[in-house]
């Protein structure tokens, strides 16, 4: 059986969509710097890769969440995955726009009915889980359960941690940041003399710098 966690951080590497820069960090659009870059949507052009991906994120629902009634995709990153999963599981679908449309039925989710029924949210990657924790609410707004997150990477921080349990909400993800050191590490894409630098920052992003 496929180790979907470590093939993924593999592939994420491998075809460039994850950069880690120690001593020259990047800067989120929070302010906040960063000694990592993560643009999942690049997924989407490796047929091999999605393929991996909606393959975990399939097991890795139906192991954690196997009462799940409709899949759920939150704009606009998780919705391609959230499509390829759904088909996977023979499962309705939804998408969840970041706020409501301002003209028509003024909604914010399409796709199946959410009333009453059991959801699973899939983003493309959980860092504070802001934008995925706006989806929860506005499906929750609507009469829907969410039983859970799933996304394609974590960058497991704290804050992260501390909001989704602050909603009552699990969440669980294909690949994480220890995951991707790690595997960078046996690659060669990162030397052990940098673990320690990009660990601190985990534990406190906006506190650190370069």
């Amino acid at each position: 059986m496929i180790d979907y966690k470590q093939q993924v951080a593999n592939d994420l590497l491998e075809i460039g969509a994850v950069k880690f820069s120690p001593t020259a960090p990047f800067t989120w659009a929070s302010g906040i710097q960063s000694p990592i870059y993560t643009d999942n949507r690049m997924t989407i052009g490796f047929p091999d890769v999605r393929q991996n991906i909606y393959k975990g994120l399939s097991n890795l629902i139906t192991e954690t969440y196997g009462d799940v009634e409709i899949i759920g995709g939150v704009a606009t990153a998780g919705i391609p995955h959230a499509a390829w999963v759904a088909e996977a599981l023979n499962k309705p679908m939804i998408y969840v726009r970041s706020k409501p449309k301002d003209h028509g039925a003024g909604r914010q989710t399409e796709g199946a009915f959410v009333k009453n029924r059991k959801v699973v949210l899939i983003d493309d990657l959980i860092s504070t889980g802001g934008s995925v924790l706006g989806a929860v609410e506005a499906i929750r707004k609507e009469g829907g359960e969410v039983v859970g997150v799933v996304s394609i990477f974590s960058y497991e921080l704290p804050d992260g941690v501390n909001n989704f349990k602050k909603a009552g909400l699990t969440f669980r993800s294909l690949t994480t940041y220890s995951q991707l050191i790690e595997t960078a590490v046996l690659r060669g894409d990162l030397d052990k003399s940098q673990i320690e630098t990009l660990q601190n920052w985990k534990q406190d992003p906006a506190s650190w710098h370069a």
